[in-house]
C-alpha cells in the first residue's frame, strides 16, 4: 500500500474567512488554524473519499482532539505530518474518527418492503448474492437478514457481505449485541424471533441470534479504493447515506464500481437524499431510491 506521504496531495482551499473556521476556535486545549483544517481535508479525501465542507471545524477538531491525547502530539500539526509520514494502524483511527455512522433497524422501510418482494419474485432455489456496502454498527444488515428470512424462510439461499470502512462500528457489527430501546419500532414478533434477551448484568440488551449473525460475512471495504474483495456480482446492493460525503467525481467512479459488481438488472438501493439521474447510463430510477443496474 502507497503511503500518502509518497503521493502529491490534492489541497482543497478553505475560506480563510468564514465564520465556521478557526477565528471562533481560540483558546482551546489545541491551536487550530484554518491550515491544520485544509490539510485534514485534503487527507480524509484521498484516504476515504470523503468532502468535509468548511462548516464542520467543530466537529473535526473535536473528534482528532481525542487522537492527539491518545497518541501524545501536542498539536494538530504535528500529528497531521506524523500520520503522513507513516503508513501504519493510525490511519485507520484517523478515518473511523471522521466517518458518521447513524443508522438504525429497518430505516426507509420502504426498502425492506422492495426487497421482500424481490426475494419472493424468483423460485426458492434461486441463490440470491447482496451486499450491504455501509454497514455501520449492524442495523442495516441485520435488517436484511431479517427481511430475507421472513421472505425465503429459515434455509434461505441468500449470502450477504456487509461491509464498512469504520473497523470500530464492523467490530460492533459482528457482535450484535443492541440496547432493547433500539428495537421498539420493531414489531414484537422479530424481537423473539431474531434476538435474546439479556440477563442480570446484561438486563436492557439484546443479542442476534447466532445462527442470524452467521448469514453475514462482515468485512473492511473502501469504496474509493479499487481492490474490492469480491468474487461473485451481485443481485441486490445497498449503499445508502454514503454518497453524500463524496464529490460529483467520486460519487461516479463509486457508481461504475458498483455497476462493475452488479449482475445486469441487479437493484441498487440508495439514501433518500441521494440522487442519480446524471448517471442513466450505469443506472436507472424504478422507484423511489430504487435503481435498476442497467444490462
Amino acid at each position: 500500500m502507497n503511503t500518502l506521504h509518497e503521493r502529491t496531495r490534492t489541497r482543497i482551499p478553505v475560506d480563510a474567512g468564514s465564520d465556521s473556521g478557526s477565528a471562533g476556535m481560540q483558546g482551546r486545549e489545541f491551536a487550530w488554524t484554518d491550515a491544520d483544517f485544509g490539510q485534514v481535508q485534503s487527507l480524509i479525501y484521498e484516504r476515504a473519499g470523503i468532502s468535509l465542507h468548511d462548516g464542520k471545524h467543530a466537529m473535526v477538531y473535536s473528534r482528532l482532539s481525542r487522537r492527539l491525547r491518545d497518541t501524545g502530539h501536542q498539536s494538530f500539526r504535528e500529528y497531521l505530518d506524523w500520520l503522513e509520514s507513516t503508513d501504519g494502524p493510525e490511519w485507520q483511527e484517523f478515518v473511523n474518527a471522521l466517518t458518521t455512522n447513524l443508522t438504525s433497524f429497518f430505516r426507509e422501510h420502504h426498502h425492506f418492503e422492495s426487497l421482500s418482494e424481490l426475494l419472493k419474485s424468483r423460485p426458492r432455489t434461486y441463490h440470491w448474492n447482496v451486499w450491504c456496502s455501509a454497514a455501520s454498527t449492524g442495523e442495516e444488515p441485520y435488517s436484511i437478514i431479517m427481511t430475507a428470512v421472513e421472505a425465503l424462510g429459515e434455509k434461505a439461499n441468500f449470502s450477504l457481505a456487509a461491509s464498512d470502512i469504520d473497523s470500530k462500528v464492523l467490530a460492533t457489527a459482528s457482535q450484535g449485541v443492541y440496547r432493547f430501546e433500539s428495537l421498539k419500532s420493531m414489531e414484537s414478533s422479530r424481537h423473539h424471533r431474531f434476538f435474546l434477551r439479556g440477563k442480570s448484568e446484561n438486563a436492557g440488551m439484546v443479542r442476534v441470534k447466532p445462527e442470524y449473525r452467521q448469514m453475514i460475512d462482515f468485512q473492511m471495504v473502501n469504496l474509493v479504493r479499487d481492490d474490492w474483495p469480491f468474487k461473485e456480482t451481485f443481485d441486490v446492493v445497498f449503499c445508502r447515506n454514503v454518497m453524500i460525503y463524496f464529490d460529483g467525481a467520486t460519487q461516479r467512479k463509486v457508481l461504475e464500481r458498483i455497476h462493475r459488481v452488479m449482475k445486469p438488472g441487479g437493484i441498487l438501493f440508495v439514501g433518500h437524499a441521494e440522487n442519480f439521474s446524471d448517471s442513466k447510463d450505469l443506472f436507472v430510477l424504478k422507484g423511489k431510491t430504487v435503481y435498476e443496474r442497467t444490462r
